[in-house]
């Protein structure tokens, strides 16, 4: 069968792409494209997937990704209503794999930022000092034109090449296996638990969704996303519960129902299976760091 033509995100006459990003929400598609990818947000929160990790994300979340790792910054439900008056600010960079020809892979000069970018295909997180640094270049990224913004560029990429500020995301052992033509499908399971995760979801409702049976859609999920749906459905609840605890004034019990645990017992037992600590606890240790 003939492959989709996977178009390129960088137009024929630009080296890269750079954009500042104003809009309601973010992007609410999952995807996965052939460009590396650096993304800063500025204004915003929700939960962000990236390959089968998923976690809360708000302004200076910064991730840079390599090439056909899938992702998602999908916003709390909140920026969806026009009458919030929420809005969304962030800046992407994207370069493709021969941004420097083939300089990154044979050139001595480029071995840090090489090694570098085997290790984006993990997915990176961006924290601390070399966060803060580079949330500054990305801005005076976004002002440069011609050779002046691919310097800038290569400043960045040498800026994370010698940070130890740069963790891996996904498991070592991730492998994205789905298919360019997949994306429609797995994108709409996505919207659509996001969407009624604080409901009760039957695999039935989500399986015809996908135009599949259900065991036919349960050995797909799994395989797609090293991860039963069952238990994904639970690591979105378990996330959104985390900003509850972080961000609003609720009980525990509170909490488990608006993150779509019906008894407060069965929210402790898997939050704990997840986290490590009680709802209870966690919010404790949370409280102290401020």
């Amino acid at each position: 069968m003939k492959q989709p033509l996977k178009k390129s995100r960088i137009p024929d006459n630009k080296a890269f792409v750079v954009k500042e990003l104003f809009a309601p929400f973010f992007d609410k598609n999952w995807h996965f494209h052939q460009e590396y990818q650096l993304f800063l947000v500025l204004e915003g929160k929700g939960i962000r997937f990236v390959g089968d990790i998923m976690k809360p994300f708000k302004a200076g979340d910064m991730v840079f990704s390599g090439p056909n790792l899938p992702h998602l910054w999908r916003n709390d439900q909140e920026f969806f209503d026009k009458s919030n008056g929420l809005s969304t600010h962030g800046i992407v960079v994207y370069f493709p794999e021969e941004f420097m020809g083939n300089a990154f892979q044979t050139k001595e000069e480029f071995e840090a930022i090489k090694l570098m970018l085997q290790k984006a295909s993990r997915g990176l997180e961006v924290v601390g000092k070399t966060n803060l640094m580079l949330q500054k270049m990305m801005k005076d990224l976004v002002k440069r034109k011609g050779i002046e913004s691919i310097i800038q560029l290569l400043r960045i990429l040498e800026t994370l090449a010698h940070s130890t500020d740069c963790f891996p995301i996904v498991q070592a052992d991730y492998a994205n296996l789905n298919k360019e033509s997949e994306k429609d499908r797995m994108s709409q399971v996505y919207e659509f638990v996001m969407d009624n995760f604080q409901q009760k979801i039957r695999l039935e409702e989500v399986s015809s969704l996908a135009n599949m049976t259900v065991s036919s859609f349960s050995r797909y999920f799994t395989s797609r996303m090293n991860k039963s749906f069952s238990d994904f459905l639970t690591d979105v609840r378990i996330s959104h519960a985390c900003k509850l605890l972080h961000e609003q004034d609720l009980n525990i019990s509170e909490v488990g129902y608006e993150s779509g645990f019906n008894t407060l017992s069965n929210f402790n037992k898997l939050f704990k299976d997840k986290m490590g600590v009680t709802p209870l606890v966690y919010k404790k240790d949370y409280l102290k760091t401020f």
